[in-house]
């Protein structure tokens, strides 16, 4: 792996950097990592975030939907993705039910990916209900990004993986959603599958950066799952995502071809096998013969 490039862009990016972005009007780009070799190839490219979503539930546990990923499980990947980040600002998700049951539970939880993970921020889905627990992380030092939208967790309450927006009160409800977020000092907002007038709308509307996934260009930036990136997502691929490399079909190659090369007796060939010395040979062979 190359090491960071010099200049600017190796700089290390925090929270006031990338809302300086917004006010700059440079884009900001977001993906996300579940372990240390992604994390570290991710961040060396150049992503502004790196994102410990909670999709890892679906694209790296194989859990149906969001919901059962745990606070340890979590903790967990983004230890594993600290130890590659080095230049992004690392934003870990807060996953479902790790901040539902009080304030001080929440707060205590969201320590936690701080302290013990070395999670830059945390984010937490939900608009003008989670004012206050938005106010109280950030009482507490610890940044917050705003999730409105498409909020997987509430995927019972939403029934299903819906467009949201769609009508004038909908979006009104959303720029409310987005204005509490920002009042309560998140210093970004996830906006996902909305209709892209809302999502420019909403942009105009506040000062902190707004981060797209299925809500069109007109975001201060763009938020992706990796493993859609590359093609290796194995069930459902979103409208909004675009597939940049197909890493299932040449990991399917390649797997098929060490099989093959197994069953052969072509691998392991002389480069990828060890020899004892001439002379420590000779003896081994002497005492096979005697």
């Amino acid at each position: 792996m190359t090491s960071h490039p010099p200049g600017r862009e190796s700089e290390k990016l925090t929270v006031p950097a990338i809302q300086e972005k917004k006010t700059r009007g440079e884009k900001i780009t977001c993906l996300t990592a579940y372990d240390y070799p992604t994390a570290r190839l991710v961040d060396e490219a150049g992503v502004d975030i790196v994102l410990v979503g909670d999709s890892l539930a679906m694209v790296v546990l194989g859990y149906e939907h969001t919901l059962p990923v745990t606070m340890e499980e979590m903790l967990h990947h983004t230890r594993a993705v600290r130890r590659g980040v080095r230049r992004a600002l690392l934003v870990a998700d807060m996953p479902f039910g790790s901040f539902h049951t009080s304030y001080d539970a929440a707060v205590g939880n969201a320590l936690r990916f701080v302290k013990e993970a070395g999670a830059e921020a945390v984010k937490i889905e939900g608009g003008e209900k989670r004012l206050e627990l938005i106010l109280r992380l950030v009482e507490a030092e610890i940044p917050v990004m705003g999730h409105i939208g498409l909020t997987p967790q509430s995927v019972n309450a939403l029934g299903g993986f819906k467009l949201q927006g769609k009508t004038l009160a909908a979006a009104e409800a959303l720029l409310r959603d987005a204005r509490a977020v920002e009042a309560a000092g998140a210093f970004s907002l996830v906006l996902e599958s909305i209709p892209k007038e809302v999502a420019e709308w909403i942009t105009r509307e506040v000062k902190i950066p707004t981060i797209g996934i299925g809500a069109g260009a007109g975001c201060d930036g763009q938020v992706l799952v990796l493993h859609d990136l590359l093609g290796l997502s194995l069930g459902f691929m979103p409208r909004f995502a675009r597939r940049y490399a197909d890493l299932q079909a040449t990991i399917s190659a390649a797997v098929r071809a060490f099989c093959a090369d197994v069953k052969s007796g072509n691998f392991p060939g002389e480069a990828e096998t060890y020899s004892l010395p001439a002379d420590v040979r000779e003896q081994l062979l002497a005492r096979r013969r005697a």
